[in-house]
């Protein structure tokens, strides 16, 4: 009886918590993608929510850079079986761990199935540990980029003010909404000079979603130019952990905020929580045959 209690107790708890796997993706390079999911990360974990950030950008990855950190193993070293899961783990902040992406793989055609099932095995025990995962994904797309985009909960799509920025952001969304209708969209205008521009970018990709796809997305909101941010670069620090009150903090915290507000209002499933490791294994199989 004392066992069945027991079991029920750790089921319970595990029902408590749903891991939530996010996207953060950009149309093009230059947009300061990295620099946002590093402070975005960073945030969540202020709000004691447990945040693993991981490098998806083999070859050129850059968040341990930007957290002024240095890397003893990366991903690249865990796919090819040199460490284990647990040694590519780094600590940042309290709640907060990142995995480097490392080198040397710029190519899903490198990979051996051997790879990929040591990349699903560590994410399905990734996803016990961890409240959110964020997985920096490189700039542009590739087609396995865009499968990998489409096995995870959540995508936030990060543009500038740009024209192009905002073209190539839109030609991701429609992408993969016309693989799948049911994914989720989260809109981020980085890098504004003004707060008209930045509401301006927000209101055109949303409308043209809505327009042209019939798609609903969310605007999280914008962050304004700002040279806190750049001198938070050069120093390796996070903005949100070097100038905390400076505009781009505050409006991550507004940002932050808004999400987890849909979050809490749209949750994730139990039965939801385990379709990103199944969609995974399908990418996989889809490889192989």
């Amino acid at each position: 009886m004392d066992q069945a209690a027991l079991l029920r107790e750790k089921m319970q708890q595990q029902q408590t918590t749903v891991c939530k796997t996010i996207a953060v993706v950009s149309g093009k390079g230059g947009v300061g993608k990295s620099n946002f999911t590093t402070n975005f990360a960073l945030t969540l974990a202020q709000q004691n929510h447990r945040v693993l950030i991981v490098d998806m950008d083999i070859g050129m990855g850059n968040i341990h850079i930007l957290l002024g950190k240095t890397a003893r193993n990366s991903l690249t070293n865990y796919l090819q079986g040199e460490c284990s899961i647990q040694e590519v783990i780094h600590q940042d902040e309290k709640n907060l761990d990142f995995i480097a992406g490392g080198s040397g793989m710029s190519s899903l055609l490198q990979w051996s199935d051997f790879m990929f099932e040591r990349l699903i095995f560590a994410f399905n025990e990734l996803q016990k540990n961890y409240d959110f995962i964020l997985f920096d994904m490189g700039a542009g797309a590739t087609e396995w980029s865009l499968q990998f985009m489409m096995s995870v909960h959540h995508i936030v799509v990060v543009s500038t003010t740009e024209p192009t920025s905002i073209t190539d952001a839109y030609s991701m969304m429609k992408y993969i909404h016309m693989k799948d209708e049911e994914k989720d969209f989260y809109l981020v205008c980085n890098r504004a000079l003004s707060k008209d521009d930045g509401l301006l970018t927000l209101e055109r990709l949303k409308t043209t979603m809505s327009r042209f796809l019939a798609k609903e997305v969310l605007e999280l909101g914008m962050i304004p130019e700002d040279l806190q941010v750049r001198k938070a670069i050069n120093q390796q620090i996070p903005y949100k952990k070097r100038y905390p009150t400076c505009q781009a903090s505050k409006a991550m915290d507004g940002i932050v905020e808004r999400y987890l507000t849909n979050d809490l209002n749209n949750p994730i499933q139990l039965t939801q929580e385990n379709q990103f490791i199944s969609k995974l294994r399908g990418l996989f199989s889809k490889r192989r045959s």
